[in-house]
């Protein structure tokens, strides 16, 4: 078996995030499972092309979507493209697998004039913890940042003289983001805030709980969601759509789309051009409005 050091392979030379480490350990370890269930095979370095098929029938039929299953054949692609590498195995039993067709669909958004409702009429608690979620919240849609990314943030990361935020992506990539006055005029108030509080020293991080503790995924999904019920009816209201209205209001509003790539830590363009439809729905919504003939 050659889990471990393909996982150890994953952390250590590749240097991907611990998410990722995790969602790769996971699908490995569900796939051993249902290869010691159904073929009695303990060892997935003997599989084959049809147990990797019969893994994906019994993937779509547990109602598991497409775009999971995609991200599991992937994870079998790595995996197995490492053990040929090291001449574990002879031949790639995931050569020729075709996964499932992944439905395009459009990014979700939340319109500009709900995020406007949201910082210029919604009240906050005026305390640390609720300017510490207004702060959060801001960041979210002022720069795209990823919510592992704003968690990790240190106050040390920020850059008042040059403008910037920087952020460790995925792969432990740094890049810097651009920070507009108002930003940052809202990062020197929420801090002179937080510096009142009787934290640890030691603690550098950005965003902490009320009692110090650093935040949890969990706990910034949970803090958005409740911001964004208050002004908005759209289905998701997480971190990530924040990340998408960023990415669609900057476009609507003329901005470069690899400027857009470069802010959100893209590693090539086709990521965010998924953003341009969205765009392109809001031109052609205004020249219908426009034209004479329309």
């Amino acid at each position: 078996m050659h889990i471990q050091p393909f996982i150890d392979f994953l952390q250590l030379e590749k240097r991907y995030s611990k998410h990722t480490v995790l969602s790769y350990s996971k699908d490995l370890e569900q796939f051993q499972v249902f290869c010691r269930l159904q073929y009695q095979l303990d060892d997935i370095d003997q599989v084959t092309y049809q147990h990797i098929r019969s893994w994906i029938v019994h993937l779509m039929n547990q109602k598991i979507t497409p775009k999971s299953v995609n991200r599991k054949i992937s994870t079998l692609r790595s995996y197995y493209k490492f053990c040929l590498k090291r001449d574990i195995i002879k031949a790639s039993p995931v050569y020729g697998i075709q996964g499932p067709k992944t439905p395009k669909r459009n990014p979700v958004f939340v319109p500009e004039s709900q995020m406007n409702k949201l910082f210029d009429q919604l009240k906050f608690p005026d305390d640390f913890e609720g300017h510490r979620d207004k702060m959060m919240l801001e960041l979210f849609y002022f720069t795209g940042m990823r919510k592992a990314e704003l968690i990790g943030m240190t106050i040390h990361d920020i850059d008042f003289y040059q403008g910037t935020v920087k952020v460790l992506g995925k792969r432990n990539k740094e890049r810097l983001i651009p920070a507009i006055p108002v930003l940052l005029h809202s990062m020197k108030e929420y801090l002179s805030i937080r510096e009142k509080q009787d934290f640890s020293k030691d603690s550098e991080l950005l965003f902490l709980t009320g009692k110090g503790k650093s935040m949890q995924p969990k706990q910034v999904y949970n803090i958005v969601n409740k911001y964004l019920q208050s002004v908005t009816t759209v289905n998701k209201k997480s971190p990530h759509i924040l990340r998408h209205t960023f990415a669609t209001h900057m476009l609507n509003n003329g901005a470069d789309i690899n400027g857009i790539k470069e802010i959100l830590g893209h590693s090539s363009l086709a990521a965010t051009q998924v953003y341009t439809h969205n765009s392109f729905e809001k031109l052609k919504g205004i020249h219908k409005k426009s034209h004479p003939k329309g």
